[in-house]
């Protein structure tokens, strides 16, 4: 009897051994597939708008198919995705999302589901693939590419979630036969967007058809609001604003399914979640006040264009608190991506490498305390910047910042989540060493940095 009691209490230790204490196997535990962890690490991207309503602004109307702009209409005469691709490099992107066909309906590549595409337009004689020619630049400046297909909205078949059976039935008919031709026709592609999610194969949508089409055509893309059968899964940040909320998790129990037309808080993600899925923060280059908002170009319109200030803001707001940030590129009637914003990307891009490419000293390991030894004397220090190795795991669930200070360490800064990246600004303070101290964990921390910097005019 003593021998049997003996043999369930060691199994039971063994048990509890094997399990942190939120459930989670330290034999499985959940982590991100090598494309997330990829697509963490390249922290900015771009999501490029073109649709033909540019060329009616004052009279189309979403969802009213007799205000579609004819195909006549479309004329971006001096297009050029190499400035596109030149432009979202220069601020630092790393790859870049095109939108191939958004609410409208129209298509930018030659479709063969339907005339509504930009080869039947009399731009270039319909000969013209945007598409192609966006996959072209890419390759040609070194920026992973993404496309962006409105699933489940089109003026062109008047579809939304309130049409007739019959109605959804052609309108799916057309969403399969299209996204097949981009995902086959382009090669592979490293994020899929689908604004709004997809409709539910049992509410009769094609979320199923889609799911088993990945998985066929395009396994290793990144899902913006993708199948929730599927890998590869990140979620929306909750808002358009360039405000991501804190703490925010890589994981969750399920991804998102929002269109962004209204803001939603709570979206944080839970460090106790089912699966990994880490959230990216859209952000327009003109502000969301502005026309179709922020996302599309108006003529006369260059007051809307977001300050430098802003998107340094922003920045600090989204990639400095786990996200990544997707910025919008609105492209103008000509084809190109005007000047004004052009100029802030390069600013921009200019901006963030001078703030952070001078570390006054960095480390990086495996633990729970990190000291930098500054300097010998005191010296200026008023922001950090924490990242951990999300291949391992997002662990950390508590910190603190110290500075040593009159023989004893002061802390300057505190947080809860790091994730990827974590970029905290505190009131300059002098010192000759500065602490990471890890409260709380879930597993020890790998860090891949840890570095303090003495920015001027804090």
């Amino acid at each position: 009897m003593k021998k049997l009691i003996g043999s369930f209490l060691f199994l039971t230790i063994c048990i509890i051994f094997v399990y942190t204490s939120n459930g989670q196997s330290l034999n499985n535990p959940i982590l991100p597939t090598p494309q997330q962890v990829a697509w963490s690490n390249a922290e900015i991207g771009v999501i490029i708008h073109l649709d033909i309503n540019l060329y009616a602004p004052d009279t189309y109307r979403a969802g009213d198919k007799k205000t579609l702009p004819t195909l006549s209409a479309f004329y971006p005469a001096k297009l050029n995705t190499d400035q596109w691709i030149r432009a979202a490099k220069s601020a630092g992107a790393k790859y870049a999302v095109f939108v191939a066909k958004h609410g409208t309906g129209f298509a930018n590549w030659p479709s063969k589901a339907n005339d509504y595409n930009v080869g039947h337009t009399p731009w270039k004689h319909g000969k013209e693939d945007i598409v192609a020619d966006f996959i072209k630049s890419c390759k040609k400046y070194g920026i992973e590419p993404g496309v962006y297909y409105s699933v489940n909205s089109s003026t062109l078949y008047q579809a939304s979630n309130h049409i007739s059976d019959s109605a959804r039935k052609a309108y799916n008919k057309i969403v399969l036969e299209q996204e097949k031709e981009l995902w086959t026709h382009y090669g592979k592609w490293f994020e899929i967007w689908f604004d709004g999610g997809i409709l539910p194969t049992s509410q009769g949508g094609v979320s199923d058809q889609l799911a088993a089409m990945i998985k066929k055509y395009q396994p290793q893309a990144i899902l913006f609001q993708g199948p929730a059968s599927c890998k590869n899964l990140i979620r929306w940040v909750g808002n358009e604003y360039g405000n991501a909320p804190y703490p925010m998790w890589c994981r969750d129990d399920s991804t998102t399914s929002s269109h962004g037309y209204v803001s939603m808080g709570g979206l944080n993600g839970d460090p106790n979640g089912d699966i990994w899925v880490p959230a990216e923060s859209d952000f327009p280059s003109r502000k969301k006040s502005a026309w179709e908002g922020g996302w599309f170009w108006r003529a006369n319109r260059e007051q809307d264009v977001v300050s430098l200030d802003s998107l340094v803001h922003v920045y600090d707001h989204t990639v400095g608190r786990n996200t990544n940030l997707l910025i919008g590129m609105a492209i103008d009637t000509a084809g190109l991506f005007p000047a004004k914003e052009t100029k802030l990307f390069a600013d921009f891009g200019k901006a963030i490498k001078e703030r952070f490419s001078h570390p006054i000293a960095e480390t990086k390991g495996a633990g729970k305390e990190f000291i930098l030894n500054l300097s010998k004397h005191p010296v200026s220090v008023n922001q950090i910047v924490i990242m951990e190795d999300l291949s391992k795991g997002q662990r950390i669930r508590e910190y603190s910042v110290d500075v040593w200070e009159n023989n004893q360490w002061i802390p300057v800064c505190k947080g809860i989540s790091v994730g990827h990246k974590r970029i905290q600004v505190f009131n300059t303070v002098k010192t000759n060493r500065i602490r990471l101290n890890i409260l709380k964990t879930d597993r020890t921390p790998v860090i891949v940095k840890f570095a303090a910097f003495g920015m001027k005019g804090i």
